[in-house]
């Protein structure tokens, strides 16, 4: 069978959950699966043009979704550590050549390339972490959040998963992005090539993103540019009940040419005089 053979078996089978009882059917989740948990396949693929759209596979998330629907809770041993759930533990770190420091947990069905690393985080189905990226303590990675290479998602950051519809574009973080404590990045917003956001930046697809490095400000949404350096901003905003500020993201400038992709969070802010 190929993978446009299983596309379509798990196309009719999102429409009709029904079909889930044949056993072709369910084999062809089960290889989807099993190829995201190898790598083989991805919900998105990044486009051969750095400025070009990203490539959502609708199906391949149709297939996570049904995949829950094959499963039933049972035990997983690991360790000391006892869990119930549907989805199994992903194994095999040694040969894949991947760091996982307890009690980092991973989720069959997300794909981790060579020379990552990850501290006590989790990483959910369906996502892809890039080679040379490090998931710090406490960070998670979201349901199919498309992590790219050389990327350091600092402490408690959260990653959020987009499952539905299944078309909608997951939270992506491209190659070489530093994502500082405590940031929040959900519902499909893009972090380009090499940004840079400061503690505490908190990025929705609402979410207003303000370029401030110019003149007059820019406004955007869903999209970090790349090699973008943004801290946490607010802006007052009329209520009923009165005027309050509201959180927004604040680009402040771009890492120069000379930066290293790996320069820390600090000396990235204190380049433009914040303090860190």
């Amino acid at each position: 069978m190929t993978h446009s053979d299983d596309r379509s078996l798990v196309h009719a089978a999102y429409e009709d959950r029904a079909r889930l009882a044949d056993p072709a059917t369910a084999a062809a989740v089960e290889r989807t699966i099993a190829a995201l948990d190898a790598g083989a396949l991805r919900v998105a693929s990044p486009p051969a043009d750095p400025d070009g759209a990203w490539i959502v596979h609708s199906w391949i998330k149709e297939a996570v979704l049904l995949y829950f629907g094959l499963r039933q809770m049972a035990p997983i041993a690991s360790g000391p550590f006892e869990y119930h759930d549907k989805i199994p533990l992903k194994s095999g770190f040694a040969a894949a050549g991947v760091r996982v420091v307890p009690p980092a947990a991973l989720r069959y069905g997300a794909f981790v390339e060579r020379g990552a690393v990850l501290m006590p985080s989790y990483v959910n189905i369906g996502a892809w972490v890039g080679s040379g990226t490090m998931v710090d303590t406490w960070a998670t990675v979201g349901s199919c959040a498309q992590i790219g290479r050389d990327v350091h998602l600092s402490g408690g950051v959260g990653i959020g998963g987009v499952l539905e519809p299944p078309g909608a574009t997951p939270v992506i973080v491209e190659d070489g992005a530093f994502i500082g404590s405590r940031c929040i990045v959900v519902e499909g917003v893009r972090v380009g090539r090499e940004a840079v956001l400061g503690a505490g930046v908190v990025l929705a697809a609402s979410t207003r993103i303000i370029d401030v490095s110019g003149a007059a400000p820019v406004e955007q949404r869903g999209v970090v540019p790349p090699r973008s350096v943004v801290i946490p901003g607010s802006v007052p905003k009329a209520f009923p009940a009165g005027t309050y500020h509201v959180p927004v993201a604040l680009i402040i400038g771009r890492r120069t040419a000379s930066t290293d992709q790996k320069t820390s969070l600090n000396q990235a802010l204190r380049d433009f005089d914040v303090q860190v």
